[in-house]
């Protein structure tokens, strides 16, 4: 299972941006979860946003109604749409998707958010 992730950059304040997330070696829509992660230096990695086989979704608060997972059946990619950015939003995103007992991640696509 490898995971790719993309889309990441640097966007001003209140713009918008669409990570996605190409898997190979597993098809997303049949995996129990899949999500998007974040990580800045010296802090633990969160949780953002996932959605489940059942395409239930939820999100961390902070991120409630500016942000939308999504999956692409047809490219077999999870999506993310940010809106609204926010300097705090910069970070490293990954990409999640637990299969065959485990968790696999993507190697993480950088987004920085100007003021």
């Amino acid at each position: 299972v490898q995971l790719q992730a993309s889309g990441g950059g640097l966007v001003q304040a209140g713009g918008s941006l669409r990570l996605s997330c190409a898997a190979s070696g597993t098809t997303l829509r049949g995996n129990k979860v899949s999500g998007w992660y974040r990580q800045v230096p010296g802090k633990q990695r969160e949780l953002v946003a996932r959605i489940t086989a059942g395409s239930m979704t939820s999100y961390a608060d902070s991120v409630k109604g500016r942000f939308t997972i999504s999956r692409n059946i047809a490219k077999n990619t999870v999506d993310l749409q940010m809106n609204s950015l926010k300097p705090d939003d910069t970070a490293v995103y990954y990409c999640n998707t637990f299969t065959h007992g485990r968790h696999f991640w993507g190697q993480g696509t950088e987004l920085t958010v100007s003021s």
